[in-house]
Protein backbone atom coordinates (compact mmCIF):
# COMPACT_ATOMS: atom_id res chain seq x y z
CA UNK A 1 0.00 0.00 0.00
CA UNK A 2 0.79 3.61 -0.47
CA UNK A 3 2.66 5.65 2.14
CA UNK A 4 1.96 8.86 1.17
CA UNK A 5 -0.93 10.60 -1.57
CA UNK A 6 -4.51 10.17 -1.18
CA UNK A 7 -5.94 7.23 0.68
CA UNK A 8 -7.39 4.89 -1.78
CA UNK A 9 -11.25 4.21 -0.18
CA UNK A 10 -13.98 1.62 -0.66
CA UNK A 11 -17.14 1.97 0.58
CA UNK A 12 -19.47 -1.03 1.84
CA UNK A 13 -23.08 0.48 0.83
CA UNK A 14 -25.18 2.50 -1.10
CA UNK A 15 -28.25 4.30 0.99
CA UNK A 16 -28.27 6.54 3.12
CA UNK A 17 -25.40 6.67 5.22
CA UNK A 18 -23.04 5.67 2.35
CA UNK A 19 -24.22 8.49 0.24
CA UNK A 20 -22.57 10.65 3.19
CA UNK A 21 -19.52 9.15 3.58
CA UNK A 22 -19.45 9.72 -0.17
CA UNK A 23 -19.94 12.86 -0.81
CA UNK A 24 -17.67 13.96 2.66
CA UNK A 25 -14.99 12.03 1.47
CA UNK A 26 -15.39 14.59 -2.13
CA UNK A 27 -15.28 17.45 0.53
CA UNK A 28 -11.71 16.23 1.45
CA UNK A 29 -9.60 15.83 -1.86
CA UNK A 30 -6.21 16.76 -0.19
CA UNK A 31 -6.75 13.48 1.49
CA UNK A 32 -8.92 10.98 -0.11
CA UNK A 33 -10.77 9.26 -2.68
CA UNK A 34 -13.27 6.83 -3.24
CA UNK A 35 -12.19 4.45 -6.05
CA UNK A 36 -14.95 1.53 -5.39
CA UNK A 37 -18.24 1.15 -3.75
CA UNK A 38 -20.13 -2.41 -2.58
CA UNK A 39 -23.31 -3.08 -2.44
CA UNK A 40 -25.68 -6.45 -3.06
CA UNK A 41 -28.89 -4.41 -4.02
CA UNK A 42 -28.94 -4.00 -8.05
CA UNK A 43 -28.53 -1.11 -9.16
CA UNK A 44 -28.03 0.94 -5.94
CA UNK A 45 -24.05 0.39 -5.58
CA UNK A 46 -23.65 1.90 -9.51
CA UNK A 47 -26.62 5.09 -8.69
CA UNK A 48 -23.73 6.11 -6.17
CA UNK A 49 -20.96 5.31 -8.19
CA UNK A 50 -22.42 7.61 -10.87
CA UNK A 51 -23.15 10.08 -8.37
CA UNK A 52 -20.18 10.93 -7.25
CA UNK A 53 -17.96 9.30 -10.40
CA UNK A 54 -16.42 6.36 -8.22
CA UNK A 55 -14.73 3.77 -11.12
CA UNK A 56 -15.42 0.72 -9.97
CA UNK A 57 -18.80 -1.16 -8.59
CA UNK A 58 -19.10 -4.22 -7.15
CA UNK A 59 -22.28 -6.46 -5.50
CA UNK A 60 -20.19 -8.21 -3.05
CA UNK A 61 -17.97 -6.56 -0.95
CA UNK A 62 -15.57 -9.48 -0.90
CA UNK A 63 -14.34 -9.07 -4.53
CA UNK A 64 -13.68 -5.42 -3.74
CA UNK A 65 -11.69 -5.91 -0.68
CA UNK A 66 -9.88 -8.06 -3.25
CA UNK A 67 -8.63 -4.56 -5.08
CA UNK A 68 -4.72 -4.32 -4.21
CA UNK A 69 -4.68 -0.79 -4.11
CA UNK A 70 -7.35 -0.06 -1.87
CA UNK A 71 -6.48 1.04 2.05
CA UNK A 72 -9.15 2.07 3.90
CA UNK A 73 -12.86 0.37 3.75
CA UNK A 74 -16.13 2.39 5.27
CA UNK A 75 -18.96 0.19 6.68
CA UNK A 76 -22.01 2.04 5.68
CA UNK A 77 -24.05 -1.44 6.42
CA UNK A 78 -27.10 -2.67 8.80
CA UNK A 79 -25.67 -3.29 12.19
CA UNK A 80 -26.12 -6.79 12.19
CA UNK A 81 -23.65 -7.24 9.22
CA UNK A 82 -20.67 -4.95 11.01
CA UNK A 83 -18.73 -7.72 12.76
CA UNK A 84 -18.31 -10.25 9.80
CA UNK A 85 -17.59 -7.46 7.75
CA UNK A 86 -14.69 -5.82 9.94
CA UNK A 87 -13.28 -9.08 10.44
CA UNK A 88 -13.16 -9.65 6.32
CA UNK A 89 -11.54 -6.31 5.92
CA UNK A 90 -9.07 -6.78 8.56
CA UNK A 91 -8.10 -10.06 7.22
CA UNK A 92 -7.79 -8.19 3.73
CA UNK A 93 -5.00 -5.99 5.47
CA UNK A 94 -7.06 -2.60 5.08
CA UNK A 95 -8.04 0.04 7.71
CA UNK A 96 -11.83 -0.31 8.89
CA UNK A 97 -13.93 2.60 9.60
CA UNK A 98 -17.22 1.49 11.24
CA UNK A 99 -20.21 3.20 11.60
CA UNK A 100 -22.17 3.36 15.16
CA UNK A 101 -22.45 0.97 16.19
CA UNK A 102 -20.02 -1.05 16.49
CA UNK A 103 -21.60 -4.34 16.23
CA UNK A 104 -24.40 -6.65 18.05
CA UNK A 105 -23.06 -7.73 20.99
CA UNK A 106 -20.17 -7.81 23.53
CA UNK A 107 -18.39 -10.95 22.42
CA UNK A 108 -18.30 -9.41 18.50
CA UNK A 109 -16.83 -6.19 19.92
CA UNK A 110 -14.13 -8.13 21.23
CA UNK A 111 -13.33 -10.40 18.41
CA UNK A 112 -13.01 -7.53 16.22
CA UNK A 113 -10.91 -5.44 17.72
CA UNK A 114 -8.55 -8.52 18.62
CA UNK A 115 -9.01 -9.14 14.83
CA UNK A 116 -8.13 -5.59 14.03
CA UNK A 117 -4.95 -5.51 16.15
CA UNK A 118 -3.64 -8.52 15.14
CA UNK A 119 -3.93 -8.45 11.66
CA UNK A 120 -1.97 -4.27 12.56
CA UNK A 121 -4.88 -2.36 10.82
CA UNK A 122 -6.17 0.65 12.01
CA UNK A 123 -10.18 -0.19 13.92
CA UNK A 124 -11.80 3.79 13.53
CA UNK A 125 -15.26 4.05 15.17
CA UNK A 126 -17.45 6.22 12.97
CA UNK A 127 -18.59 8.97 15.85
CA UNK A 128 -19.41 12.46 14.11
CA UNK A 129 -20.22 14.20 16.98
CA UNK A 130 -16.55 14.01 17.81
CA UNK A 131 -16.04 16.33 14.67
CA UNK A 132 -19.44 18.47 14.95
CA UNK A 133 -17.48 22.20 15.23
CA UNK A 134 -20.24 23.26 17.84
CA UNK A 135 -19.43 20.89 19.81
CA UNK A 136 -15.79 20.98 19.54
CA UNK A 137 -15.43 24.04 20.47
CA UNK A 138 -17.72 23.76 23.92
CA UNK A 139 -15.31 20.46 24.29
CA UNK A 140 -12.01 23.17 24.13
CA UNK A 141 -13.88 25.99 26.27
CA UNK A 142 -14.82 23.13 28.88
CA UNK A 143 -11.00 21.72 28.54
CA UNK A 144 -9.68 25.41 28.61
CA UNK A 145 -11.89 25.48 32.45
CA UNK A 146 -14.47 27.82 31.00
CA UNK A 147 -17.13 26.51 32.92
CA UNK A 148 -15.14 24.94 36.25
CA UNK A 149 -15.90 21.60 37.21
CA UNK A 150 -18.70 19.93 34.54
CA UNK A 151 -21.22 18.66 36.70
CA UNK A 152 -23.88 17.76 33.53
CA UNK A 153 -23.64 16.93 30.26
CA UNK A 154 -26.62 16.64 28.06
CA UNK A 155 -27.16 15.50 24.56
CA UNK A 156 -30.36 14.93 22.85
CA UNK A 157 -31.14 14.11 19.13
CA UNK A 158 -34.84 13.00 17.80
CA UNK A 159 -36.71 13.15 14.83
CA UNK A 160 -39.44 10.80 12.90
CA UNK A 161 -37.98 7.85 11.80
CA UNK A 162 -35.11 6.50 10.46
CA UNK A 163 -34.32 6.46 6.68
CA UNK A 164 -33.87 2.57 6.10
CA UNK A 165 -36.49 -0.29 6.26
CA UNK A 166 -33.66 -2.28 8.69
CA UNK A 167 -33.62 0.32 11.42
CA UNK A 168 -37.18 -0.46 12.41
CA UNK A 169 -36.56 -4.84 11.97
CA UNK A 170 -34.56 -5.46 15.78
CA UNK A 171 -33.08 -8.75 14.29
CA UNK A 172 -31.20 -6.37 12.13
CA UNK A 173 -30.37 -3.52 14.19
CA UNK A 174 -30.02 -5.05 17.56
CA UNK A 175 -32.58 -2.20 19.07
CA UNK A 176 -34.82 0.79 18.70
CA UNK A 177 -34.35 4.66 18.91
CA UNK A 178 -31.51 4.19 21.56
CA UNK A 179 -29.08 1.20 19.81
CA UNK A 180 -29.72 4.20 16.37
CA UNK A 181 -28.96 7.61 18.47
CA UNK A 182 -28.63 6.63 22.02
CA UNK A 183 -24.96 5.40 20.92
CA UNK A 184 -24.21 9.24 20.22
CA UNK A 185 -25.10 10.96 23.18
CA UNK A 186 -23.12 7.71 24.92
CA UNK A 187 -19.90 8.17 23.22
CA UNK A 188 -20.78 12.02 23.40
CA UNK A 189 -20.98 12.25 27.17
CA UNK A 190 -17.95 10.04 27.41
CA UNK A 191 -15.54 11.49 25.17
CA UNK A 192 -16.57 15.10 26.30
CA UNK A 193 -15.60 14.57 30.01
CA UNK A 194 -12.74 12.45 28.91
CA UNK A 195 -13.71 9.52 28.84
CA UNK A 196 -14.42 8.87 32.67
CA UNK A 197 -15.21 5.32 33.79
CA UNK A 198 -18.88 4.75 33.56
CA UNK A 199 -19.59 3.97 36.95
CA UNK A 200 -23.91 3.24 36.37
CA UNK A 201 -26.71 2.64 33.74
CA UNK A 202 -30.60 4.09 34.41
CA UNK A 203 -32.95 3.80 31.51
CA UNK A 204 -36.70 4.54 30.88
CA UNK A 205 -38.09 3.50 26.87
CA UNK A 206 -41.40 3.29 25.34
CA UNK A 207 -43.00 2.79 22.27
CA UNK A 208 -45.21 5.93 22.00
CA UNK A 209 -46.05 6.06 17.92
CA UNK A 210 -44.35 3.46 15.96
CA UNK A 211 -46.20 0.03 17.34
CA UNK A 212 -47.13 -1.05 14.24
CA UNK A 213 -43.40 -0.89 12.67
CA UNK A 214 -41.17 -2.21 15.59
CA UNK A 215 -40.76 -4.24 18.00
CA UNK A 216 -38.25 -1.52 19.77
CA UNK A 217 -38.41 1.23 21.31
CA UNK A 218 -39.20 4.97 19.74
CA UNK A 219 -38.30 6.73 23.20
CA UNK A 220 -35.94 6.61 25.53
CA UNK A 221 -34.00 8.67 28.43
CA UNK A 222 -30.59 7.37 29.60
CA UNK A 223 -28.87 8.87 32.85
CA UNK A 224 -24.54 7.48 32.88
CA UNK A 225 -23.24 8.07 36.30
CA UNK A 226 -19.59 8.86 35.98
CA UNK A 227 -16.38 8.21 38.24
CA UNK A 228 -15.81 12.01 39.68
CA UNK A 229 -19.74 12.85 39.91
CA UNK A 230 -20.51 14.12 36.39
CA UNK A 231 -24.04 12.68 35.04
CA UNK A 232 -24.82 12.08 31.37
CA UNK A 233 -28.33 12.69 30.01
CA UNK A 234 -29.09 11.01 26.91
CA UNK A 235 -32.62 11.85 25.14
CA UNK A 236 -33.85 9.85 21.85
CA UNK A 237 -36.73 9.57 19.93
CA UNK A 238 -38.43 8.37 16.70
CA UNK A 239 -41.33 9.87 18.17
CA UNK A 240 -40.84 13.87 17.70
CA UNK A 241 -42.78 15.30 14.61
CA UNK A 242 -41.83 18.42 13.30
CA UNK A 243 -38.12 17.18 11.87
CA UNK A 244 -35.16 16.68 13.89
CA UNK A 245 -33.66 18.35 17.06
CA UNK A 246 -30.06 17.65 17.74
CA UNK A 247 -28.20 19.97 20.59
CA UNK A 248 -25.99 19.76 23.52
CA UNK A 249 -26.22 21.18 27.58
CA UNK A 250 -22.79 21.61 29.68
CA UNK A 251 -23.05 22.36 33.11
CA UNK A 252 -20.23 23.40 35.26
CA UNK A 253 -20.01 25.10 38.59
CA UNK A 254 -19.09 28.05 36.89
CA UNK A 255 -20.79 28.16 34.09
CA UNK A 256 -22.69 26.71 31.17
CA UNK A 257 -22.70 26.17 27.03
CA UNK A 258 -25.40 25.33 25.04
CA UNK A 259 -25.32 24.49 20.88
CA UNK A 260 -27.84 23.35 18.79
CA UNK A 261 -27.03 21.84 15.91
CA UNK A 262 -29.21 23.51 13.18
CA UNK A 263 -30.12 26.53 14.50
CA UNK A 264 -27.73 29.48 13.96
CA UNK A 265 -26.68 27.46 10.90
CA UNK A 266 -30.25 27.61 9.43
CA UNK A 267 -32.53 30.27 7.72
CA UNK A 268 -36.09 30.99 8.79
CA UNK A 269 -37.76 30.63 6.02
CA UNK A 270 -41.64 30.58 4.88
CA UNK A 271 -42.72 29.18 1.72
CA UNK A 272 -46.91 28.68 0.51
CA UNK A 273 -45.61 26.30 -2.21
CA UNK A 274 -42.36 24.39 -1.06
CA UNK A 275 -38.73 24.10 -2.64
CA UNK A 276 -36.43 21.09 -2.85
CA UNK A 277 -34.18 20.43 0.35
CA UNK A 278 -34.38 21.90 4.12
CA UNK A 279 -32.63 19.55 6.20
CA UNK A 280 -32.44 15.69 7.57
CA UNK A 281 -35.80 14.13 8.38
CA UNK A 282 -37.89 17.74 7.73
CA UNK A 283 -41.59 16.50 6.56
CA UNK A 284 -42.36 19.29 4.70
CA UNK A 285 -40.73 22.45 2.85
CA UNK A 286 -44.14 24.56 3.10
CA UNK A 287 -44.76 27.05 5.64
CA UNK A 288 -42.12 27.66 8.13
CA UNK A 289 -38.99 25.78 8.20
CA UNK A 290 -35.80 26.23 8.46
CA UNK A 291 -32.64 25.29 5.40
CA UNK A 292 -29.64 24.63 6.92
CA UNK A 293 -26.67 25.21 4.44
CA UNK A 294 -22.92 23.37 4.42
CA UNK A 295 -25.10 20.91 6.46
CA UNK A 296 -22.19 17.46 6.26
CA UNK A 297 -19.71 20.25 7.52
CA UNK A 298 -21.99 21.22 10.45
CA UNK A 299 -22.53 17.80 10.84
CA UNK A 300 -18.76 16.94 10.84
CA UNK A 301 -18.39 14.03 8.92
CA UNK A 302 -15.94 15.38 6.07
CA UNK A 303 -13.69 16.42 8.82
CA UNK A 304 -14.04 13.09 10.35
CA UNK A 305 -13.25 11.08 7.04
CA UNK A 306 -10.46 13.53 6.90
CA UNK A 307 -8.92 12.50 10.27
CA UNK A 308 -9.12 9.24 9.22
CA UNK A 309 -7.61 9.21 6.47
CA UNK A 310 -4.49 11.13 8.05
CA UNK A 311 -4.49 8.63 10.81
CA UNK A 312 -4.29 5.55 7.68
CA UNK A 313 -1.24 7.79 6.63
CA UNK A 314 0.07 7.94 10.44
CA UNK A 315 -0.07 11.71 10.42
CA UNK A 316 -2.79 11.62 13.48
CA UNK A 317 -3.83 9.17 15.91
CA UNK A 318 -7.79 8.27 15.87
CA UNK A 319 -9.61 10.27 17.96
CA UNK A 320 -12.58 7.26 18.02
CA UNK A 321 -11.67 3.74 17.97
CA UNK A 322 -12.90 0.60 18.60
CA UNK A 323 -12.34 0.54 22.16
CA UNK A 324 -14.65 4.22 22.30
CA UNK A 325 -16.83 1.72 20.12
CA UNK A 326 -16.92 -1.32 22.84
CA UNK A 327 -17.24 1.21 25.55
CA UNK A 328 -20.69 2.32 23.98
CA UNK A 329 -21.71 -1.43 23.48
CA UNK A 330 -21.70 -2.63 27.28
CA UNK A 331 -23.61 0.79 28.12
CA UNK A 332 -26.18 0.06 25.35
CA UNK A 333 -26.66 -3.36 26.95
CA UNK A 334 -26.81 -2.16 30.64
CA UNK A 335 -29.16 0.47 29.36
CA UNK A 336 -31.76 -2.43 27.87
CA UNK A 337 -31.30 -4.03 31.11
CA UNK A 338 -31.87 -1.10 33.27
CA UNK A 339 -34.88 -0.13 31.33
CA UNK A 340 -36.28 -3.73 31.69
CA UNK A 341 -35.73 -4.22 35.28
CA UNK A 342 -36.58 -0.47 36.40
CA UNK A 343 -33.41 -0.08 38.12
CA UNK A 344 -29.83 0.90 37.99
CA UNK A 345 -27.42 -1.30 35.96
CA UNK A 346 -23.63 -0.82 37.47
CA UNK A 347 -20.63 -1.39 34.76
CA UNK A 348 -19.04 -3.54 34.27
CA UNK A 349 -22.29 -5.66 32.62
CA UNK A 350 -22.09 -8.42 30.81
CA UNK A 351 -24.53 -10.25 29.04
CA UNK A 352 -22.65 -13.53 26.98
CA UNK A 353 -25.29 -15.19 24.95
CA UNK A 354 -27.43 -12.59 24.76
CA UNK A 355 -27.56 -11.79 20.73
CA UNK A 356 -29.27 -8.34 20.89
CA UNK A 357 -29.13 -6.06 23.21
CA UNK A 358 -32.81 -5.24 22.73
CA UNK A 359 -33.92 -8.51 24.02
CA UNK A 360 -32.81 -7.77 27.94
CA UNK A 361 -35.61 -5.27 27.67
CA UNK A 362 -38.13 -7.46 25.43
CA UNK A 363 -37.97 -10.33 27.63
CA UNK A 364 -39.45 -8.32 30.95
CA UNK A 365 -42.50 -6.84 29.04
Amino acid sequence: MAVKGRVKVGIIGSRFQADIHAASLTMVPDAAEVVAVASPTPGNAQKLADRYGIDRVFTDYRQMLAEKDIEMVTIAAPNYLHARMTVDIANAGKHVVCEKPLCMTLEEADLIIDTCRQKGVLLMYAEELFFVPKYVKAKEMADQGAFGKVYRVKQMEKHFGPHDDWFWDVEKSGGGVFMDMGCHGIAFCYWFLGRPKIESVYCQMATHVHAGRTKGEDDSVCVLEFAGGAVGLIENSWARRGGMEDRIEVYGEGGVTYADLHMGNALPTYSEYGYGYAVEKAPTTKGWTWPVFEELWNYGFPQEMRHFARCVRGKEEPQATGADGRVVQEVLYAGYKSAGTGGKVSLPFRADGTKRPIDLWLESR
